[in-house]
């Protein structure tokens, strides 16, 4: 099971344990990941992903799935959200 963000990629990082004395062993971070159902508004249904907390923050100051979808780069996103936002935009240009 990957600990990647599905909308922007972030995942673990390394780092060390430092102790009172200094001593130092390796660790990582984890992302805050959620599995959460996003709505979208163009499709009228649900998407379950695996997303971190402060991507669901920016989810909800964009305005939604679709328009932060609209402004993600394809590189960051995971194979299943790269769907999803093809499907939304063929969607928007069947609707205009």
């Amino acid at each position: 099971m990957s600990r990647r963000c599905e909308l922007t990629g972030k995942g673990p990082m390394v780092g060390n344990n430092v102790s009172h004395a200094k001593n130092r062993t390796r660790r990582r971070f984890l992302p805050n990941l959620t599995e959460t159902a996003l709505m979208s508004e163009t499709l009228g249904r649900t998407f379950r992903l695996k997303v971190s907390t402060s991507a669901l923050r920016t989810v909800d100051h964009r305005g939604g799935l679709d328009a932060f979808l609209a402004k993600a780069k394809d590189v960051d996103l995971s194979a299943n959200a790269l769907k999803i936002k093809k499907d939304i935009v063929k969607a928007q240009a069947e609707a205009a």
